[in-house]
């Protein structure tokens, strides 16, 4: 069995600056993407690995690293040709390295690259090589059978077999089984990760081959393959009274409560300015690629694309593979309902609202989405920043050419062009992509967008679109464990970090149930599994707007807090008074978490009556 694994190097962005608007690089060491070390581990661990870089000359330090680790090979992908490059430009000169060097039965890529978080790359290069993609694999066995038939997709060397998989989601876990060969991006708890100091690494002399721009083909490369292009670059400004308070905790914890009465808005935060009645105008269209089973983003998402529509005299459609229903209501000026037929060819019924293991695939999602935009051209489709809309915008972006950021934090609609805001390089700065082609496209994370008020009576025309079902995907079992909606709708949230020690949560049941609140963590919190990882806040994990947010024995990093810029309020507690943590909050309580909770409680009940 052969395997190729897609590492990145990157820059340890933690030690990063911006300097007079721009970036500084100069002295920031680089390693490779964290979620790539689970890469290569498990590569090396299935053996028979090679592992494939792109990059600048430097980038051989992670194939250095990767063969010290026990990888067979590596592959340097490198020219100046390829600067510049967008995700889909990369995964262009991946798959084409891929498809040169292999065939390779398995490739495995990190779930994300913690630099610019669009987890884009695995399922575009699955759809470049035409193969099946699982995403988010937390556990993993492989059934193989050699064969000498023929098999699906690009580069294969004659192993034939099953994937058995279990797959991380927003909300829980999906069981899967896709045939070999196929992309996996494996999540963070997969294995342990790979890891080699610098002075370690062996001499990998006649190992590691270099491929340039010229080997891969003609291309376009780089910038000049590149859909989508960065223009501004700015510090994401989280505005905050900053009040770190002093003195006995009762009177720190009353004082922060006074101030939380004299600035509380009342009211869900404002929706979109747009007409209350359904639009029919022949202007832009803004799509929607709606994910089964997740009505709340839905809706964030029509309310986002209604309020770009209005400036752009156009409407919106819901791309769905739901049956009809209120979609009107909640915004979408006409529906495109997917519809899937069985390889038999018999007509399959439209996907439940309950169930999502019955319906499409996001790789046939984007196959019949692809048919109605050719035809369609709309100005813009936005999709869900998840696990199945990261693979399924992934796909179609493929299918249609077009430029796709990815994980976009604000949208505007400028000079006719959509102009998407993306954190990077763990949320220290925002930084505006445009797209060069006609169809735009984004990737939105839930709690961007307030839900909108219902347009009620509204109705929207459905116009049915079908498609074969490639059905190379076969999900065997769904586990949700949590429900990502109380985050979004609660009044008031408590965010916990490392302080905290989980052993003692229930000595937030105080903040908690008496207040309808509910509790989140940060990345670290939920990289070791102290919460589920849909409760995580922050650049990678979930933004949230409730009325208050408390962080508790966190440091306060911006990657964390920035996802907290919709709270009307923000309590800060922390025993140290210079701590980070503060200049993120409207009210900074000097002390110890344990001794603030009880008191804080009771002051919250009196400043948040029903």
């Amino acid at each position: 069995m052969r395997i190729a694994v897609l590492a990145k190097q990157i820059p340890a962005f933690e030690r990063m600056r911006l300097v007079e608007g721009r970036l500084e690089r100069v002295g920031v060491p680089l390693e490779m993407n964290p979620y790539c070390r689970r890469a290569v581990a498990k590569g090396v661990e299935l053996g028979g690995t090679t592992v494939i870089t792109l990059g600048p000359p430097s980038a051989e330090e992670v194939l250095r690293e990767a063969i010290t680790w026990g990888a067979e090979r590596g592959i340097l992908v490198t020219d100046p040709a390829f600067a510049g490059s967008d995700t889909l430009a990369t995964a262009r000169a991946l798959a084409a390295a891929i498809r040169l060097t292999g065939p390779y039965d398995l490739v495995i890529t990190g779930l994300n690259s913690v630099d610019a978080d669009t987890g884009q790359v695995g399922p575009e290069v699955a759809e470049l090589l035409g193969l099946p993609f699982l995403s988010g694999v937390r556990e993993m066995a492989l059934d193989r059978v050699q064969d000498a038939m023929a098999t699906e997709g690009e580069g294969h060397s004659g192993v034939t077999g099953e994937i058995d998989a279990r797959c991380e989601r927003d909300d829980g876990f999906l069981h899967v089984r896709a045939r070999l060969p196929a992309v996996i991006s494996a999540a963070e708890r997969l294995c342990d990760p790979c890891k080699v100091p610098a002075d370690e690494r062996a001499d990998c002399s006649g190992r590691i081959r270099t491929l340039t721009a010229a080997d891969l083909g003609e291309g376009p490369w780089g910038a000049a393959g590149s859909p989508t292009e960065v223009g501004d670059i700015r510090m994401l400004s989280v505005p905050r009274h900053r009040v770190v308070l002093s003195g006995p905790v009762r009177d720190q914890v009353r004082t922060a409560c006074a101030l939380l009465r004299e600035n509380r808005l009342t009211g869900d935060r404002m929706a979109p300015a747009v007409p209350a009645e359904r639009r029919t105008g022949s202007g832009a269209i803004v799509a929607v690629l709606g994910e089964p089973g997740r009505p709340r983003i839905t809706r964030e998402l029509l309310g986002g694309a209604a309020a770009l529509a209005a400036k752009l005299d156009g409407a919106t459609t819901l791309i769905t593979t739901e049956p009809a229903g209120t979609q009107g209501e909640w915004w979408a000026d006409s529906v495109v309902g997917l519809c899937a037929a069985g390889p038999s060819g018999v007509q399959g019924e439209q996907m439940a609202s309950t169930s999502v293991m019955e319906g499409m695939t996001p790789e046939d999602v984007a196959e019949a989405a692809a048919g109605w935009a050719r035809e369609a051209r709309p100005w813009a489709i936005l999709a869900p920043g998840t696990s199945w809309g990261r693979e399924a915008a992934g796909r179609l972006a493929v299918r249609l050419g077009a430029g796709l950021t990815g994980d976009a934090v604000e949208l505007e609609a400028v000079d006719g062009r959509l102009v998407c805001w993306k954190a990077a390089f763990g949320g220290q700065l925002v930084a505006a992509v445009t797209c060069r082609t006609q169809i735009q496209m984004a990737t939105v994370r839930s709690g961007v967008f307030p839900v909108p008020e219902a347009r009620h009576g509204a109705v929207a025309p459905v116009t049915e679109v079908h498609t074969l079902a490639r059905n190379r995907v076969s999900v065997t079992g769904w586990i949700t464990d949590d429900d990502p909606s109380r985050l979004e709708t609660a009044r008031v949230v408590i965010g916990v970090g490392l302080g905290v020690d989980p052993a003692r949560y229930d000595e937030l049941e105080p903040l908690l149930e008496p207040l309808g609140g509910e509790l989140a963590g940060t990345r670290k919190v939920t990289d070791r599994g102290w919460l589920p990882r849909s409760r995580q806040i922050g650049i990678t994990g979930r933004s949230i707007a409730p009325e208050v947010y408390v962080v508790l024995g966190a440091s306060g990093r911006f990657n964390h807090m920035v996802a907290v810029r919709g709270a009307r309020f923000v309590i800060a507690v922390n025993p140290d008074p210079e701590a980070e943590v503060f200049q993120s909050a409207d009210a900074g309580i000097v002390a110890d978490w344990a001794e603030v909770v009880p008191l804080l409680a009771e002051e919250l009940r009196r400043s948040l009556p029903a």
